[in-house]
């Protein structure tokens, strides 16, 4: 998995974050590599159905084969996510509600979510520097080790429509 964010512009990547089930395997992928098995077991699905998903997210550029090793009886292979973090295209209106699709979903399955929504006056350049400021707070951030919880980090600024303001 690569440090550097994955934004999301292309349609095969739209299409991928269009099912609510792709959104549990990024999910699932972001706590490291893992066999079709591990991920079927681990979310209660069909090997087909995981599969067919894998597919799709790898045909996006989301997913990879990470490595294999022979076991008896045959292969396991390993796949992992392309990123750590997804970013939306800034111009793209497509890519921000696909990732504001997945934030929900993962959201409503928090029985403690940690959310804070602020409105604030700022010239464009405050907001550029504000946005900076965050995405480089959240990705300076320290993993703790394994075993901890792992936790979604949505980081949005945008601006309200001309009758709100």
């Amino acid at each position: 998995m690569t440090d550097d964010p994955l934004e999301i512009r292309d349609p095969a990547q739209f299409k991928a974050l269009a099912h609510p089930f792709r959104h549990r395997l990024l999910f699932a992928l972001g706590a490291g590599p893992a066999t079709l098995s591990q991920l079927a077991a681990r979310l209660g699905a069909a090997k087909g159905t995981v599969a067919h998903h894998l597919a799709v997210l790898t045909e996006a550029g989301m997913v990879r084969p990470a490595h294999s090793r022979q076991v008896r009886g045959g292969t396991e292979r390993y796949h992992e996510r392309t990123f750590r973090r997804l970013v939306g295209a800034d111009t793209d209106a497509g890519a921000t509600a696909a990732l504001l699709g997945a934030y929900a979903e993962e959201l409503a399955g928090d029985p403690d979510p940690l959310v804070h929504l602020r409105h604030l006056r700022l010239t464009p350049a405050q907001a550029r520097r504000l946005r900076s400021t965050l995405d480089e707070l959240v990705g300076e951030a320290e993993e703790a080790p394994p075993g901890q919880p792992r936790y979604g980090v949505l980081v949005s600024l945008y601006r309200h429509p001309p009758a709100v303001r």
